[in-house]
């Protein structure tokens, strides 16, 4: 499944902040957006990471994240564009469905 959105053109200051709105735990970070995901263990945060590992397949489009015991830390940027995308915006919305 393949993503239509323009992963090239670098979103405004206002268009990122509008969009975290919606976006409840995100946050900007610089030119990446930012969540931790807290679980009741690292079988749960494991099993969340494994779903993330899907969206972030689906998309061509992988975060930096680390995991320590129950919490997972997500991070995410468009390196090629140089900054924050709506495939940034399209691949936090995903993962906040998990």
């Amino acid at each position: 499944m393949s993503v239509e959105v323009d992963a090239r053109r670098l979103l405004s200051d206002e268009e990122i902040a509008a969009a975290l709105e919606d976006l409840p735990g995100w946050e900007r970070q610089a030119e990446k957006l930012c969540a931790t995901f807290n679980f009741s263990d690292f079988s749960e945060a494991f099993g969340f990471m494994s779903r993330v590992a899907l969206v972030s397949e689906r998309l061509f489009h992988h975060p930096e994240w680390s995991n320590v015991w129950s919490t997972v830390d997500i991070a995410i940027t468009n390196h090629a564009a140089g900054g924050l995308t709506e495939l940034d915006l399209e691949f936090a919305r995903r993962v906040s469905k998990l």
